[in-house]
């Protein structure tokens, strides 16, 4: 029969019992008396059935465990494993294949992860985020500002958008076993985006008065240029760029729609001459190819300028927009390296160029680089009233805007596109002239 005693020290119960020969003293983890009695009993019942035959200890069992739980566990029962939000993100990019997620794509998740692990920390159990510390998460993100500006809840989205992929990935790789908490969450409401506006509407607006500089450049983000106005920017490039590729490139994504990315990954067979049309490499149209492509025909001043390009001044290489020129400032382009900044830097002139060398490792014919093709923009366009324009973006939207000027078929238009959303087609749906006025005109008469 079990006995329980009190340890003299921790006060707590103990039982003694013996089975099969064998003698068992064991903590009943408890200093209530009445507590320990009862468990007692439980186990005296589970010890006499044993006996009796009317249980059996199932095979491998371990007997305390098995008397102690009434018959429920029969080996010890091993805490849940914590899986925290930075081993989660750790696992998913370290057995994510090679060639699964484009460079910029692995950018922006390490940027969107770096935020989560900064806000909830990294060290959080996933088990313990809930829809309510997602919805803590959110509101504290959109009282945070980038460059001036408060975070847009679409850039919020994103970021929850990043955490329910790569806990997705977790349950189907048996990391975790609960849904991502992202059902039922709120966001502040977007401010809607304005159609695209010409220069002119955009000056109008500009010059009532009364608009903060955040939506002035919110703005100039919306402006589409007409053609004469795209001939007079590419005018200006022509005639001001020292860098031989600098025109070219500027031709190219303002009469293909081309977006940036899609220009630095150009290739100079890419560009058909003799059938007069342009390849276009894109990554976004299908997720389960590395890439696609379109086509679109080539304008005359496009012809020519990349036969004057590819023909006489191209450096070489199969790239089609690339240099092979020293850049001065450049990290990777220039003479020298082994130059020193902060505040353990040099201050004698001797002092700064004893750690220079020269670069060995400058690269010959590669790809521009995001920020390089960014940086020529700004640069060439620096003073001149085309400074604010906000980049490479500016020529594909007007591309499609100029075309829906035209009254080009939608389904045209969204071919020499590539991938596009209905909300970019109701930003420039708006410029369908000649269908509104048949529209009113039919209504109304005139």
């Amino acid at each position: 029969m079990p006995s329980i005693h009190r340890d003299p020290k921790s006060k707590t119960f103990r039982i003694m019992f013996r089975y099969g020969g064998r003698q068992y003293q064991k903590s009943l983890k408890t200093t209530d008396q009445a507590t320990a009695e009862m468990l007692k009993g439980k186990i005296e019942l589970t010890l006499r059935e044993l006996e009796l035959g009317r249980r059996s200890l199932p095979e491998g069992a371990d007997l305390w465990e098995y008397v102690e739980s009434d018959g429920h566990r029969t080996g010890k029962a091993e805490a849940p494993r914590v899986v925290t939000l930075e081993h989660l993100f750790s696992r998913y990019e370290s057995e994510m294949p090679p060639g699964t997620m484009e460079a910029n794509s692995l950018a922006t998740i390490r940027i969107h992860r770096n935020h989560l692990l900064r806000v909830l920390g990294p060290r959080v159990s996933v088990q313990s985020i809930t829809t309510s510390v997602l919805q803590g998460y959110i509101n504290e993100r959109a009282r945070a500002k980038y460059r001036g500006k408060t975070l847009s809840p679409r850039t919020i989205k994103k970021e929850i958008t990043t955490l329910r992929s790569v806990w997705n990935w977790g349950k189907d790789h048996g990391i975790v076993s609960a849904d991502p908490p992202t059902k039922g969450l709120k966001y502040e409401k977007e401010d809607k985006k304005p159609g695209f506006l010409t220069w002119e509407e955009i000056e109008r607006r500009v010059g009532r008065g009364g608009l903060t500089d955040e939506q002035i450049a919110d703005l100039w983000d919306a402006v589409f240029l007409s053609t004469e106005q795209i001939a007079e920017c590419l005018e200006h490039v022509r005639t001001t760029s020292t860098i031989p590729f600098i025109y070219p490139m500027f031709v190219f994504v303002a009469h293909t729609g081309a977006r940036r990315s899609e220009m630095i990954r150009s290739r100079v067979e890419d560009i058909d001459l003799a059938a007069r049309r342009v390849c276009i490499r894109e990554k976004k149209k299908d997720r389960t190819k590395k890439e696609t492509e379109r086509y679109v025909e080539m304008s005359p001043l496009l012809e020519r300028v990349m036969r004057a390009w590819l023909g006489e001044q191209h450096p070489g290489g199969p790239h089609t927009f690339c240099h092979t020129e020293v850049v001065a400032r450049s990290r990777k382009r220039s003479q020298t390296t082994g130059h020193q900044s902060g505040a353990g830097r040099a201050t004698s002139l001797r002092g700064r160029q004893a750690s220079l060398r020269p670069r060995a490792d400058r690269p010959g014919h590669a790809p521009l680089t995001n920020n390089e093709a960014t940086h020529h923009f700004k640069k060439v366009l620096e003073g001149s009233k085309w400074a604010v324009l906000r980049g490479f973006h500016v020529f594909r939207h007007s591309f499609a805007s100029n075309m829906a000027r035209k009254n080009v078929d939608q389904r045209l238009i969204d071919n020499y596109m590539g991938h596009q959303t209905e909300e970019m087609r109701k930003r420039y749906r708006h410029l369908f002239p000649q269908e509104k006025e048949n529209a009113i005109r039919n209504v109304f008469g005139g």
